[in-house]
């Protein structure tokens, strides 16, 4: 029984590993975690009304009409694609359907430093483009996502027990002990989120982690390289610890029928405010503001960062 236990652990950790290896050395991992309380979720966000950063209506879709195992034979989604996509920015895949000269992509699989295994497991490829996993959205084409199916980001949920000037641990209305994560709030649509943000290709998962709380928590990218270098060292202890609490599908606004997008989330504690004490957080890149906000469920937040933050109060013990 030790063996078998031991063997297990390993293959755990080994899986994990792969997991954060993006398609470096041409590996991939399909493994979405789940745990009781984290079960994707039918498309609510992913159907909004109007799609974000743009004019065009989305086709309704009932409830009951989202899985593609349901016939909805008057389903006519809206097909779009933003220009700015099409501009075929670095991180954009060429329009497949209508660039018939563009070498084909590997779905499902790595295309060279692209990752493009889903966390949910085996796509469809229907009329030679992906099909979300998770059903219909009542747009086709890719939005304003870069890529063709899944498209790759990572979420730190940073957090620290809230604390009265002389450091005793505050309760809430619970009796529990309360969290305060680092929220930013997002220029393009001012709703507080997770500050994560995309996977370049070939970068490992726990850099993206690093990079975008860098980036828009602490405006690293307006640092001198002396100020980056001692920045560096202050996060060196925090991030070494991180515990992964999702892997999955996002119901997030700018999802279609083709493209979507999947994360992976960690958390990183400061049990003390031993780290955070000395760094002083400062809004930058896609972030127009920045605070530490209680946990709490009642909080509105972007695409399914609230159920992130459910999972982080109940691995703590804390008050939601």
């Amino acid at each position: 029984m030790l063996r078998l236990a031991i063997l297990v652990l390993v293959l755990l950790i080994w899986e994990d590993i792969l997991g954060n290896r993006g398609c470096m050395g041409n590996k991939a991992t399909a493994v979405a975690r789940f745990s009781p309380g984290m079960k994707p979720k039918c498309h609510v966000k992913a159907r909004c009304e109007i799609y974000p950063r743009s004019q065009i209506k989305r086709f309704p879709v009932p409830d009951d009409k989202v899985p593609w195992t349901t016939n909805f034979s008057e389903y006519k989604p809206v097909d779009y694609t933003a220009d700015s996509i099409l501009k075929r920015p670095v991180y954009a895949d060429p329009d497949i359907r209508t660039e018939k000269d563009s070498p084909p992509l590997t779905f499902n699989g790595c295309d060279g430093k692209i990752n493009r295994v889903s966390h949910m497991g085996k796509y469809e490829i229907v009329d030679g483009v992906p099909r979300n996993p998770q059903g219909r959205t009542g747009l086709k084409g890719r939005g304003q996502l870069g890529r063709w199916g899944p498209n790759h980001a990572a979420d730190p949920v940073v957090t620290r027990w809230k604390m009265d000037e002389s450091g005793k641990t505050l309760n809430g209305s619970d009796g529990r002990p309360v969290l305060q994560f680092v929220s930013v709030q997002r220029r393009d649509n001012h709703q507080w989120a997770i500050p994560g943000g995309m996977v370049d290709a070939g970068e490992v998962v726990t850099a993206t982690v690093r990079r975008e709380f860098g980036e828009e928590a602490l405006n690293s990218m307006e640092m001198s390289p002396e100020e980056k270098k001692r920045l560096e060292k202050e996060l060196d202890q925090l991030f070494s610890t991180g515990r992964e609490i999702y892997r999955g599908y996002v119901d997030d606004p700018r999802n279609t029928d083709n493209a979507w997008m999947e994360t992976v989330a960690f958390n990183f504690h400061d049990e003390d405010n031993s780290c955070f004490g000395k760094i002083k957080l400062c809004a930058g890149d896609d972030a127009m503001n920045v605070q530490w906000m209680d946990l709490s469920g009642s909080l509105d937040l972007y695409a399914s960062h609230i159920d992130f933050l459910a999972e982080v109060a109940k691995n703590h013990n804390a008050s939601w």
